[in-house]
């Protein structure tokens, strides 16, 4: 009996990717749902500008994690989500800042301005969503041969950058409670060190 893998069929390719795509845009629809049913809390705006935010930051680290979990599972199709769910994270962050510049400041840009020079939690989220742009811009194949493989996977590894940029914002940000960005802060560093002891591991194979 042959061992090789069945390939999965067209529909269920387009199935699976249909369910990451609603599990990506679930969030969102139930946020908005949410602030249509004025279910929000006391302070819907800042809970709107607060949850848009750290789902994108929760997709950040969820395509993160889609390598070592195609790794350990042996399953190397799921890489192909990589880019829906860093689409998607780049979509939330934007929505982020959307709704802070015009819902909280009303498109005062020179309110904007101050923030970003006087409060370090906007600097640094600033710093994040300006990095997170070229991503999202070359997350198309064709961007990957105008640049070429590597030069495109060097510039991509600026998401290592940008999730401890949004991680230390997000901390900055809390008054009280700082145990959620402590522990997303932690799965990063986890992620990180799987990904070093990988590489460590790879490399120890293939010496002489």
């Amino acid at each position: 009996m042959s061992s090789v893998r069945k390939r999965p069929s067209k529909l269920q390719d387009t199935l699976v990717y249909g369910l990451v795509w609603l599990a990506c845009f679930a969030p969102l629809a139930w946020l908005a749902w949410r602030g249509y049913a004025g279910e929000l809390g006391a302070n819907p705006i800042d809970k709107l500008i607060r949850e848009l935010g750290e789902w994108g930051l929760r997709l950040l680290l969820v395509g993160l994690a889609i390598t070592p979990a195609a790794r350990i599972l042996k399953m190397p199709r799921l890489m192909r989500f990589r880019r829906t769910v860093g689409l998607f994270a780049f979509a939330y962050v934007a929505l982020h800042l959307l709704a802070y510049v015009g819902i909280d400041l009303f498109f005062d840009w020179n309110q904007l301005w101050k923030d970003i020079l006087k409060r370090p939690f906007i600097t640094l989220g600033m710093l994040g969503f300006v990095l997170l742009i070229p991503l999202a811009i070359t997350s198309t194949n064709g961007w990957v041969i105008r640049m070429g493989r590597a030069a495109w996977s060097r510039l991509h590894t600026l998401v290592y950058l940008i999730v401890p940029l949004g991680v230390a914002h997000y901390y900055l940000l809390v008054k009280a409670d700082h145990r959620p960005p402590i522990i997303y802060g932690a799965v990063f560093v986890a992620l990180m060190l799987w990904r070093v002891w990988e590489g460590r591991r790879t490399a120890s194979k293939s010496s002489p």
